[in-house]
């Protein structure tokens, strides 16, 4: 960790590296809009894994705040989906003239290699505490990160929109072809149903035992094929970076984000009729659905927080999160083993007669969200940032 200023890369920020500073010209600082779309997205994933925790104690919960068990699309599913998008965008409005060079290369590289460690130290933190009691699982939302982090910082520079245009929708197209095709072994081809698909047979079969959803029928819901349409998610965050980094009147740009995330979220809803949306297959449908809807709220961010150029306000909720993703998601993962605890969920037992139970399980939930948000608010204050 270092006192510097934010990382110029995703996930862990939205800053801008080159060119004019005019008032309409975001590029060469940082947007305001995109640090505090991620701080948001950042309080959702404490909130959704949070939410599961107190489920876990067989305490009854809102159910949009849960992952679909396979098809289907709730408030949860946003927001890995998001760190994904704006992965895109922060590469493109971060690029730097010398991005395709050698040393630029090497910083990528190194940065992609310390998140996946970095997911894969937290993903098992219990395992390195009982070896006997817990299994070992490779892939990981850090992981994931990372690779498609790679594959996009070291394409942008090498392309231009239309290239990745291209790319990306024969990513999609390609990985739809994917999970129609047919399972080895004569098991039939089900999209709708858990595992029934080959690219979940290619996890049971690489991945073996090191994989989330054991059994017959298991799959990983960041499993290896499904890294193709999280590759052209990021590359779709990259065109909206790229109509960013124009410098068109705020108006203009936010209105042209909105639009064309409406337009990609219904896209993926008709897909949706035939390529179900499923975050654990991240399949095209539900790519372009949660693109279009990250999109979409970045027009409106934009419009709202970039039209002047007051300074950010340092510890404020969703800034800091954003300012400080990676710091956040650390610290939420090693303090998620405070959910079981008695102290934390006293409140819900206090509420839960007045309210009602589904209610009352906010309370922990929020709480949890308060403890992770005060040390990096205090963080952001003091100028301290995780740099990956």
């Amino acid at each position: 960790m270092t006192a510097a200023a934010p990382s110029d890369t995703a996930p862990s920020t939205g800053a801008v590296a080159t060119g004019p500073r005019d008032p309409h010209d975001r590029v060469g600082r940082r947007l305001r809009s995109l640090d505090l779309l991620r701080g948001v997205t950042v309080a959702g994933m404490i909130t959704v894994n949070a939410t599961a925790g107190v489920q876990s104690l067989d305490k009854p919960v809102f159910a949009t705040l849960l992952h679909a068990e396979w098809t289907g699309f709730t408030v949860a599913d946003t927001v890995f989906p998001a760190f994904l998008t704006m992965v895109g965008v922060s590469i493109a409005i971060s690029s730097r003239g010398d991005a395709a060079g050698a040393a630029a290369t090497r910083r990528v590289l190194a940065r992609a290699a310390r998140m996946i460690l970095i997911g894969l130290l937290l993903g098992h933190m219990f395992f390195l505490a009982d070896f006997h009691k817990y299994g070992v699982r490779l892939p990981g939302v850090l992981q994931r990160i990372g690779i498609v982090f790679a594959i996009c910082a070291l394409l942008y520079p090498r392309t231009d929109t239309r290239v990745r245009t291209i790319v990306a929708v024969a990513l999609l197209l390609g990985y739809w072809l994917l999970c129609l095709l047919p399972v080895p072994g004569g098991q039939a081809t089900d999209l709708w149903v858990p595992g029934h698909n080959f690219v979940s047979w290619v996890d049971r079969i690489v991945l073996g035992e090191w994989r989330y959803v054991k059994g017959p029928f298991g799959y990983d819901p960041e499993g290896l094929l499904g890294t193709l349409p999280a590759v052209a998610q990021a590359l779709l965050g990259t065109l909206a970076g790229d109509f960013l980094r124009r410098g068109l009147p705020v108006v203009r740009t936010s209105k042209a984000l909105l639009i064309a995330g409406l337009a990609g979220a219904a896209a993926g809803l008709a897909w949706g009729m035939l390529f179900p949306i499923a975050k654990n297959l991240w399949t095209s449908s539900f790519v372009l659905l949660s693109t279009g809807l990250t999109v979409a709220m970045l027009g409106l961010f934009h419009w709202w927080f970039d039209r002047d150029d007051r300074p950010a306000r340092k510890g404020d909720l969703f800034g800091s999160f954003g300012r400080n993703a990676i710091a956040a998601y650390v610290l939420h993962e090693v303090a998620s083993i405070i959910l079981t605890g008695d102290a934390i969920q006293l409140p819900f037992k206090v509420l839960a007669p007045l309210v009602g139970t589904q209610v009352a399980a906010l309370a922990p939930v929020a709480l949890f969200v308060t403890i992770v948000w005060y040390p990096i608010a205090y963080m952001d204050r003091r100028g301290w940032y995780l740099r990956v």
